[in-house]
C-alpha cells in the first residue's frame, strides 16, 4: 500500500468539528423548497456551553501552570502522582485492580485509540472490528495495514442486548483476528453490552488468545439504572487487555484533551515509547484536571444524567412519530443513531442539505460502517430546547425528500 493510499483511508470530511468541508458544488439542483429558520445545532459534537464543563477544571489546571515545570514535563506515560490518584478511582469504577504503572495519560481518548492500535496491529494482521462502531477503529487499523474482519452488531434487533453478532465474532477469530477492537457503550449507537456478551467476549477471546481494546469513554453517563459490565472485571487474562476511558463529552473536559489507558504492561510499555516520538505526553498542565474526574460534586454526575435523559426522550418522540425512521433509545452516551428511511437524494447530499436548509449539522452513518448509509448520528449533548427544534427541521426535510 503506498503512502497516499494509507492516507486516503484516513478522510476527515465528516469529522466532528469539519463541516466545512462538506462541499455544496452542484447541490443547487437538488434544492426543494424553502430555508427552515431556527438557531443552528451542531450534532457532531456536544457543547460545552449547554453543558459546561465539571466545577474546579480551570482552577485546577491553573494551579498546574503555577507548578511551572514539575507539571509541564512529566513522565512520558503521564505525572505518578496523578496515575496513583487515577489507579484507585478506576479500580472502584471498574470493579478490578489497576496498577498506576500499567497505566499511560495521552491527549485524548483519540490518543489512546491511536496508540492501542499501533501496539498492537502490524501489516496483515487480522483485526475485527465491529459494524456500526467508532470510525476511528477502521481507519485506524486500515492505516496500519492491518486487514478488517467485520462482525455486525444488529443494535435494533433487541432491547435487550447491544446485539453483537458472537457467532461472527468467533468466526474472526477462527480466521485468525488476534486484535478486537469495540466501544461499550457503543458509539454511534448508544448500547451497552449485556452482562452475558461481555462474559461471552471476554471467553472467545480467552479461548483465542485475543487481545481486546475496549473504549469505555461513555460508561459513565448511564441512563435508568442500566446495567453495566467492565470486560476487565469479567476475569478475563489482564495481559489481553486495555481499557480506554477518558473526561470527555460527559464531564465536558473535551477541550482540554485527556484520556486514559490502563491494562496489560506490555502493550502500556509500547505505548508510552511510541508517545514519546509522537506527543511526547498529554499536555502537562492538562493533566493536573484529571485530579476532578470522579471527583465531581455530590449529586453532579446525576443531574447531568438527567438532563441529557430528557433531552434524549424528546428527541425520541420527535424521531419516532415520523413513519419510517427507526430509533433504539440509547442505553448510555449522549448519540442517537436513527435509521431515515429511503429519500431522493443520496445520503452524502442529504447530510449536505440538511446543514444548508436547516442549518443542522450530523454526521452521516457510513463513517462508522458500510451497512449505516441510511443512518445519521447525532450528539445530543446540546441546549435542549433548540435540540428539539433542531430534529424538528431534519424530520421536516426528511419529509421533503423522501424518495
Amino acid at each position: 500500500m503506498s503512502v497516499q493510499d494509507k492516507f486516503s483511508k484516513l478522510g476527515t470530511d465528516n469529522a466532528p468539528g469539519q463541516e466545512v468541508r462538506q462541499t455544496t458544488s452542484d447541490l443547487h439542483t437538488l434544492l426543494r423548497g424553502e430555508t427552515l429558520s431556527g438557531v443552528p445545532v451542531d450534532f457532531s459534537h456536544g457543547d460545552v456551553d449547554a453543558f459546561t464543563p465539571t466545577p474546579g477544571a480551570f482552577e485546577v489546571f491553573a494551579e498546574g501552570v503555577r507548578r511551572g515545570g514539575r507539571q509541564a514535563y512529566t513522565e512520558y506515560r503521564g505525572a505518578s502522582q496523578i496515575r496513583e490518584e487515577l489507579a484507585g478511582k478506576l479500580a472502584a469504577f471498574t470493579g478490578a485492580p489497576v496498577d498506576a504503572d500499567g497505566m499511560i495519560l495521552t491527549p485524548g481518548t483519540q490518543g489512546a485509540l491511536f496508540l492501542a492500535v499501533a501496539s498492537t496491529v502490524a501489516r496483515g494482521d487480522k483485526v475485527a472490528i465491529v459494524q456500526p462502531d467508532y470510525f476511528a477503529n477502521r481507519k485506524l487499523v486500515e492505516f496500519f495495514e492491518g486487514e478488517i474482519v467485520p462482525v455486525r452488531l444488529d443494535y435494533l434487533k433487541s432491547d435487550a442486548e447491544a446485539g453483537l453478532d458472537l457467532a461472527q465474532l468467533e468466526d474472526a477469530f477462527r480466521q485468525g483476528a488476534k486484535v478486537f477492537v469495540f466501544s461499550n457503550p457503543n458509539n454511534p449507537a448508544g448500547v451497552v453490552y449485556s452482562e452475558a456478551e461481555i462474559h461471552q467476549i471476554a471467553a472467545l477471546a480467552g479461548k483465542y488468545g485475543a487481545t481486546v481494546i475496549a473504549d469505555q469513554l461513555y460508561s459513565r453517563l448511564r441512563y435508568s439504572d442500566v446495567a453495566y459490565t467492565h470486560l476487565r472485571a469479567t476475569g478475563i487474562d489482564p495481559a489481553n487487555v486495555i481499557t480506554i476511558m477518558g473526561p470527555s463529552k460527559t464531564e465536558s473536559l473535551s477541550g482540554y484533551r485527556l484520556g486514559v489507558a490502563f491494562g496489560a504492561p506490555k502493550l502500556i510499555e509500547r505505548m508510552e515509547k511510541l508517545q514519546a516520538i509522537v506527543s511526547l505526553r498529554a499536555a502537562g498542565y492538562n493533566q493536573a484536571v484529571l485530579q476532578t474526574w470522579f471527583s465531581e460534586p455530590e449529586g453532579w454526575m446525576d443531574e447531568r444524567i438527567r438532563l441529557h435523559q430528557a433531552i434524549r426522550d424528546d428527541l425520541l418522540k420527535v424521531l419516532r412519530a415520523v413513519e419510517g425512521i427507526e430509533a433504539r433509545a440509547p442505553q448510555a452516551g449522549s448519540y442517537l443513531f436513527p435509521s431515515l428511511p429511503e429519500l431522493a437524494v443520496s445520503p452524502v447530499d442529504f447530510v449536505r442539505i440538511l446543514r444548508l436548509q436547516a442549518g443542522v449539522i450530523v454526521t452521516p452513518g457510513t463513517e462508522f460502517g458500510p451497512h449505516s448509509a441510511n443512518s445519521v448520528r447525532l450528539n445530543f449533548s446540546q441546549d435542549h430546547a433548540a435540540a428539539v427544534k433542531a430534529v424538528e427541521r431534519t424530520v421536516e426535510l426528511v419529509g421533503r425528500y423522501r424518495a
